[in-house]
This record gives structure tokens, sequence and C-alpha cells, in this order.
């Protein structure tokens, strides 16, 4: 009986041994991963006095991050003595570890987070001239957004897989609003933007991408053109049923947005010497999508590119002055047009 006893002890122990260290392999992977979840900025309050389990707990209460995944975290690290009494402001791309160091570390004993804003269609080097002037990391930055192979490589994002060896982030670099720290690397900059992208591409996305028989660097190019060339977002998905079926039908985009991509300014009319650029990006010469992306896009032109609306026009213009976007259904409708809006 006592042989029995102590044989299914022995057994029960084992599998709390095995669950223990299962969970704590698990806490350990998690912890690769990002794992706060708020989706805009939350505001928070560490009061004095509140033990390290209760702040855990406050965290998870607001929905910023599971209270075990923190604990686990500050008690693996040794912070749990460390969490200073203040207000946050918890930004959403905020990982696990950022979040740790922001409550342990004092910020008038470090240099505090900026926020930066990247409007949408930006391009690469306006990000890296807006890092400059608030003294970040802005020639790290400048360098590796020129090497996608490199990001692909070592933090394996699926959604570069598409993208030339050669060829840049431009397009992937998400605008958004961001909180930097002084001391971040311009290589960290790029992850916090590759991982807004990762989220904000969501997996039906994708679904609808593959469905469609596109690759995601072919819908972020159309969506770096529908930036540039159109305000709404309506506009946006009209202009992209547009662009999509002169893809198909191997009739030239003449995308205005490529020529100023080109020139590197903008014009309310280019010239026909303008349009005879030569350039793998000139949609006038060229058939088909440009090769890389012009701009960083936004979601809504990224959607658009996805989800374009079905119409019946095949050609348009902006009116500069007003920014309304003129549509015809035939080429001469659209020389009309033109002549109408003094174009």
């Amino acid at each position: 009986m006592k042989l029995n006893f102590s044989k299914k002890f022995f057994q029960i122990l084992v599998v709390l041994i095995a669950l223990t260290l299962s969970y704590f392999f698990y806490l350990q992977k998690q912890l690769s991963l990002r794992q706060v979840k708020n989706k805009e900025v939350v505001n928070i309050t560490i009061k004095k006095g509140m033990s390290w389990w209760e702040i855990c707990q406050t965290f998870n209460q607001k929905k910023i991050i599971n209270q075990y995944q923190l604990a686990f975290y500050l008690w693996k690290n040794h912070l749990t003595n460390k969490i200073i009494a203040n207000q946050y402001q918890i930004s959403p791309q905020i990982n696990l570890a950022e979040l740790a160091y922001l409550i342990t570390h004092d910020k008038k004993k470090n240099n505090q987070s900026l926020k930066i804003t990247f409007p949408e269609g930006w391009s690469t080097q306006q990000m890296a001239e807006k890092l400059k002037k608030n003294n970040l990391d802005y020639v790290n930055f400048l360098e590796l957004s020129q090497n996608s192979s490199f990001f692909y490589k070592k933090y394996h994002y699926s959604f570069l897989k598409d993208v030339p060896t050669k060829n840049t982030l431009e397009g992937f670099l998400f605008p958004d609003t961001y909180f930097f720290s002084n001391q971040i690397s311009g290589e960290e900059i790029i992850k916090k933007m590759l991982d807004n992208f990762d989220r904000k591409l969501d997996n039906q996305m994708r679904v609808d991408i593959k469905k469609q028989k596109k690759s995601i660097y072919q819908v972020i190019i159309m969506a770096s053109l529908l930036e540039k060339e159109v305000r709404s977002f309506e506009d946006k998905k009209r202009v992209s049923d547009i662009f999509w079926r002169r893809v198909q039908d191997q009739y030239p985009l003449q995308s205005c947005a490529t020529l100023a991509y080109i020139l590197k300014k903008n014009k309310k009319q280019f010239s026909y010497a303008d349009t005879q650029i030569n350039s793998p990006f000139n949609t006038y010469k060229n058939i088909g999508l440009p090769p890389a992306p012009i701009d960083n896009p936004g979601k809504d032109a990224i959607l658009a590119a996805i989800y374009p609306e079905k119409n019946s026009y095949y050609f348009f213009l902006n009116n500069p002055e007003t920014g309304e976007t003129v549509f015809s259904r035939t080429l001469q409708e659209h020389n009309l047009n033109k002549k109408k809006n003094g174009l």
C-alpha cells in the first residue's frame, strides 16, 4: 500500500514538474513576441505604495498586457523592486521590454521619449530628415532602410518575402505616430515601423491578396501610387480599379505621381518631355507597375489597393485648386475635362 502511494505521489510530482517547466518555457517564448496589445495611447498611473503584483494587475485591467507575462518579465530581470510611481503614456507600438524599461527607469535621469509623426505618403528620405531634426539616429536608419534583405533574414517578416534582394524598405515603413527614446538606434526605429506594418496588414487582408493572385509587394507598390494620386478614400478605391484594369489590359498607368517621383518635384501639368524621361519608374513609357513603391502609403491607400471599387471609368484627372478628382470613361471625354479644368 505504501509502495503504491509513493509511486502515485512520484507520478503526480513528475507531472507537476513537467507542467511547471512547460509553463516556464511558454513564458520564455512569449517574451520573444510582442505582448502589448493596446491599439491607441493609454494613460496609466502607478501610485506610491502599490505592490509590483498590483501594478501588473493594473496593466491587465487597462487591457495593455497580460499580468502574468509582465510579472514574469519583471521577476526574471530582477526589476520587481525598481518600479517608479508616476503617470505614463503607453504607446501602441511599445513592446514588453520597452514597457518594463519605461516603468523602471527615472525619466529625470534618462532620456525622455519623443513623439514623432510620419504622415502618409512620406518617403524614407523625408522620414530620415525628421529623425535628424529630432537628433535621432537618422544615419543608421537611412543606411539600413536601403537593405530590405537584412530585415527579412534577421526578423523573418513574411511580408518582405517578395521584395527583390537589392530593393529598399520604401513602402513598408508604416506612417504613424511613434514614441521613441532619445537613445533608440536606427535599426530599432525601423523595426518598430515594420512591426506596425505587420499588425496593420491583418490576416484577412493577406488572405484576400493571395486570392487575387497578387503579391503583397505588388499591392504596396499600387498603394504608394494611390497615396500620391488622389486624396479621399473613395477616390483611391476608384482609381485602384482603373489602375488594376490598366495593368491587366497592358495599358500604361500614366501616373503623374511617378513623374513627380523621378523629377523630385510636383507640377500642375507635366510636359510631353517629362513623359518621355528614360526611367523604369516612368509609367507613361513602361507598361505595368513601377519596379518599387514610390513612398510609404497609409492604411487607406493599402485597403484601396486590395479592395478596389469597380467602376466604368478608365481615365481621371485632379483639379489642383479644388483637389477634386474628375473621372472619364473615354479618352475624348478625358481630354474635354482637361480643357474644362485648365490642364
